[in-house]
């Protein structure tokens, strides 16, 4: 006789009954809505915990993953030196310098436009604005003059509140910590073009058999995708840029240089950013030439919009990097309620990236299971 059957026969049949008891109270409807329930509580307290340890890491954790980002941008061209015999440090520092030339003297040409135009800039949407709020009034449906205000406070108290603007450089308001961290990115990304797949495979080592193959595709996944996100985007700002500008100067409308400097800025920020963009020339339409220049121009603004969505997004991005309207949404929501305008600018790569990831999940192209007869459906 086994250990196993003698301890069998000295289980009493209290103990074998209160078992199965409780087997069912756990498998019934009830005992299954309580498992789910717990499993999501302790998925929502990970995620919290995350959460909470990059906001008091942002010092640390945006620079590593804005460098993850640049990095992921400009290794096709890190690769091409590489594959002309280029020495590994000479190409890392070309095209560091590339990097840091290219941000600059973008910076360098959005300040110039606006700097000088800004507080004419300014003065003109906030007259845009009261002219509609005007209009608005005359309708029989309009809102009080008492709640508009009420709104436009509500509005202007958000945006100047530490919960929104904060975010934007999201733990380095002090110019100490705003260096480090400039520091810390120019380090970071140095180092993960020069040693970006040997890094990548120390990380890989605690993986085998078919983890290890999902890592590694996850991995490509990551960098093609905020490659393709990053210079998709650009170039698609570039070009909002320039055929919104063309069509404000011919329109006559003033400020267009700043106009189009502002468009390509919020072109970074997906739906939203157009929308602010066309708003505010409208305005500045309204004000200057009056109110069917504001329609023509929502029209320009509508157009290259449209011109964008159905022909250079789906050309310069890809279909892989096709996300959903309500995704963008709320991914610009959850980013900008953590980590203000800059999460706002991350939350859409990273929600593209997930994306990736599960598409690749179980196969080079085969998803994870529960998004495999969606992407049937979608097919």
């Amino acid at each position: 006789m086994s250990v196993d059957d003698s301890a069998d026969e000295h289980t009493s049949p209290e103990s074998g009954e209160a078992r199965s008891r409780a087997r069912g109270a756990w498998g019934d409807g009830f005992g299954m809505v309580a498992t789910r329930s717990l499993q999501i509580i302790i998925v929502l307290v990970l995620t919290a915990g995350v959460v909470f340890g990059l906001r008091t890491l942002s010092t640390v954790f945006i620079p590593i993953l804005l460098a993850l980002i640049l990095a992921s941008t400009f290794w096709p061209v890190m690769r091409w030196l590489r594959n002309h015999r280029v020495p590994s440090a000479l190409a890392t520092v070309i095209v560091l310098l590339g990097i840091l030339l290219i941000l600059t003297g973008v910076g360098w040409l959005i300040v110039w436009a606006v700097r000088d135009e800004w507080d004419e800039l300014s003065a003109q949407a906030q007259d845009g604005f009261t002219q509609v709020v005007e209009w608005v009034q005359t309708l029989p449906f309009a809102p009080s003059s008492e709640q508009i205000s009420e709104w436009q406070d509500t509005v202007v108290d958000f945006v100047t509140s530490s919960q929104f603007g904060s975010g934007a450089l999201a733990g380095v308001g002090a110019i100490t910590s705003f260096v480090t961290g400039l520091v810390l990115l120019i380090v970071v990304l140095f180092f993960f073009l020069k040693d970006g797949p040997q890094i990548w495979r120390f990380l890989l080592r605690p993986f085998r058999g078919e983890s290890l193959a999902r890592a590694k595709r996850a991995g490509d996944k990551t960098v093609s995708t905020l490659g393709s996100y990053v210079r998709g985007t650009a170039a698609v700002a570039a070009v909002d840029a320039i055929g919104i500008g063309i069509g404000l100067f011919i329109l006559g409308v003033p400020l267009a240089l700043p106009l189009a400097a502002l468009v390509f800025i919020l072109a970074f920020i997906p739906i939203v950013g157009a929308t602010v963009a066309g708003i505010l020339a409208a305005l500045v339409a309204l004000v200057a030439n009056g109110p069917l220049s504001a329609v023509l121009v929502v029209g320009v603004v509508v157009l290259v919009n449209q011109l964008e969505g159905n022909f250079l997004q789906p050309v310069l991005m890809g279909r892989a990097l096709k996300l959903h309207s309500l995704v963008i949404l709320l991914a610009l929501t959850i980013g900008t309620v953590l980590s203000g305008v800059l999460g706002a600018i991350l939350a859409v790569p990273i929600a593209a990236v997930a994306w990736g990831i599960i598409q690749v999940w179980d196969g080079p192209n085969l998803p994870a299971k529960p998004f495999r007869q969606r992407e049937r459906e979608r097919v």
